[in-house]
């Protein structure tokens, strides 16, 4: 039971409360640079592609 004068508010969670005790390292680690340099290449590879690669496809 919840205390006179304190207040007390529900969790947030649901009952989906997840307890790290071991800590998971992936095999593969790349930078944040990295990421975000392979975003912008297969951005501008899709553009290119879009524009010019009818062509060279055959469609």
């Amino acid at each position: 039971m919840v205390k006179p004068g304190k207040i007390s508010t529900p969790a947030s969670v649901g009952g989906l409360v997840r307890y790290f005790q071991d800590e998971y390292s992936s095999k593969l680690m790349l930078r944040p640079e990295y990421v975000i340099a392979i975003c912008i290449i297969v951005a501008a590879l899709a553009v290119i592609l879009n524009m010019y690669g009818r062509g060279w496809v055959g469609f």
